[in-house]
């Protein structure tokens, strides 16, 4: 009810009988008050109406205290000013962004654009209440590692790029970053680039003046001047149009735009993160999204893990989301251990997100209660357990059967590192998407590092080329080209074929192993990292520790290579690259 709530106070009674008269004809809901102390104060809450319209109070004592009421409140609704004596009233008591004039008679589109604002408004306050505060919640290897992250980033002003799934908080890691950047004390604006219509896009970052088109009735400031000294959140930056990328470019460039409409170029102080759930390097390829933007976004990338392979957080997740749903007044409840052992099994295709809607429902089936497992929804009650989940197939005997790899040492030793220990050592997260190979030679390389074989040839079924069958025939291993050793072998024994020396030196190398499947299961994304992982190192090792040569031996480019050392945690200098011990 409140999203259509307009609060109407104005001594002039006829001037605020007729605003109320138009605004229930815009089925708005208002409540007409000639007097401020008709407002029980200690009651009334700011996030209960939509807007607030004031007109003429220059008689009414309790004015000022309503206004100083106001401007207390963490979020007061946007006031719109009436002319007469209250515009002295309000200035200098309340933020200039709240207070937004009117003329009068009031014009139906300008009322009508105050409101569609206000309303747009009220939903980015309620997104941003229901964030928590603290950054990524849990204590899992990958909500600690994407704290890491913030923590090195947040104090400086470098440009964030933040990737994952839809539902994954992309938004709670940039008001984490902001919170704990010195840009904490100003304004944290977000904007979503896909929600607003391409043709208002510029007009809602950049502002307008008056008369710069149809409605346009007067100047209004934009997102980039509204978070003027503190950090603008450019979400679903994918879904932005190619010639508002063009407009965007500049501004990441030189700091400074000029409204829709005016000649006076506005310069800017504002830390820009940009979110996105696409692939943005697909979107290149597809001609949808600007190289040279990518790269101006790109420079510290932040993947969000998706929440199945961070399960052991569930818990604490459960626990911060139930008690946002108390303190908001959407119900109460509390959840079995029982039940949060189940939903640890389910593989979250929609992430935090999708979790909060499932307690916020059960919320509402189940009042001041607790929820058991008959008491979830059946989809989660037999769902195929999420990978990494308990009593799911990322068991221990399963990361224990992921294969043994012998890569060549220093002095000429073989030295065997288990696919476990290596899962250890990698951090659990899927590929980035913006490590996706750029070619077709990488994709194929990519493919046999990730799958441990080429892609299927015609004729192959995806079931036979990824269990084998029985009538492959595995050979001799193989080196690298210009190895003296196996650059790797697996077990059970594997074929590694080098390029063809016809087609050149520099062609990716394929890896055919015949691998079984265990009869408890495997954790296949883990197994996965485990081969890349083991394959990177002895590149690396191969090479010297030069990461171009060692791109080079694995069919890389030399900038993926290097993604894909810090993606692993590898440490690198200028000289070379050393992998962790």
């Amino acid at each position: 009810m409140s999203e259509s709530r307009i609060l109407v106070l104005d001594q002039d009674f006829e001037r605020a009988e007729k605003f109320a008269a138009l605004l229930e004809f815009m089925d708005f809901v208002p409540r007409l008050c000639t007097d401020a102390a008709d407002i029980d104060l200690s009651r009334a809450r700011a996030n209960q109406w939509l807007a607030v319209v004031m007109g003429d109070l220059s008689h009414d004592p309790d004015a000022p205290a309503f206004v100083d009421w106001l401007a207390s409140q963490p979020q007061p609704p946007p006031v719109l000013v009436l002319p007469g004596q209250s515009n002295a009233l309000v200035r200098g008591r309340l933020h200039p962004e709240t207070v937004w004039p009117l003329e009068y008679p009031v014009r139906h589109a300008q009322l009508q654009e105050a409101l569609r604002r206000a309303s747009l408004r009220r939903i980015s306050q309620d997104e941003q209440a229901e964030l928590p505060r603290g950054g990524p919640t849990g204590h899992s290897a990958a909500a600690s590692r994407l704290s890491r992250m913030i923590d090195q980033v947040a104090p400086h002003n470098t440009t964030v790029l933040v990737l994952g799934e839809s539902g994954t908080g992309k938004e709670v890691a940039a008001r984490a970053i902001h919170d704990r950047s010195r840009r904490r004390t100003k304004p944290f604006v977000a904007i979503n680039c896909g929600a607003i219509p391409a043709d208002l896009l510029e007009s809602e970052l950049f502002g307008h003046e008056k008369g710069a088109f149809t409605g346009a009735l007067t100047q209004r400031k934009g997102r980039f001047e509204m978070a003027e000294g503190g950090t603008l959140l450019l979400d679903e930056i994918g879904d932005m149009s190619m010639p508002m990328q063009v407009k965007l470019l500049r501004v990441l460039q030189e700091r400074s735009f000029e409204r829709v409409g005016g000649t006076q170029t506005m310069h800017c102080d504002v830390r820009v993160i940009a979110a996105t759930h696409r692939n943005l390097e697909a979107a290149i390829a597809d001609g949808r999204f600007r190289e040279d933007l990518f790269y101006r976004l790109n420079v510290f990338p932040i993947e969000m893990p998706a929440l199945r392979e961070r399960t052991d957080d569930l818990p604490e997740l459960i626990s911060e989301i139930t008690q946002q749903l108390d303190e908001g007044g959407r119900g109460r409840i509390r959840l079995t251990p029982a039940a949060i052992q189940v939903l640890q099994a389910y593989p979250w295709p929609g992430n935090v997100r999708e979790l909060s809607n499932l307690l916020e429902r059960l919320a509402v089936l189940h009042p001041e209660g607790v929820a058991d497992v008959d008491d979830l929804p059946t989809r989660y009650r037999h769902a195929p357990p999420a990978p990494g989940a308990a009593g799911g197939v990322a068991s221990a005997p399963a990361v224990a059967a992921a294969p043994t790899l012998t890569m060549p040492a220093a002095a000429g030793t073989p030295v065997a590192a288990t696919g476990a220990e290596v899962a250890m050592a990698a951090p659990r997260r899927s590929e980035p998407p913006d490590l996706l190979p750029d070619s077709a030679d990488e994709r194929a390389a990519e493919f046999a590092l990730l799958h441990g074989r080429p892609p299927n040839p015609p004729g192959r079924s995806s079931f036979d080329a990824l269990f084998g069958s029985p009538t492959d025939v595995s050979g001799p291993a193989r080196a690298l080209p210009g190895a003296e050793a196996p650059f790797a072998t697996l077990a059970p024994p594997a074929a590694v074929a080098v390029a063809d020396p016809s087609v050149g030196t520099t062609a990716p190398a394929t890896i055919s192993p015949t691998a079984t499947l265990p009869p408890e299961g495997i954790a296949l994304r883990e197994h996965m990292a485990a081969i890349e992982l083991d394959l990177i190192r002895a590149a690396l090792q191969q090479s010297g520790g030069v990461v171009a040569h060692a791109a080079t031996l694995l069919g890389l480019r030399r900038t993926t290579l290097v993604e894909k050392l810090r993606k692993y945690g590898i440490e690198r200098d200028d000289d070379g690259a050393t992998p962790e011990s």
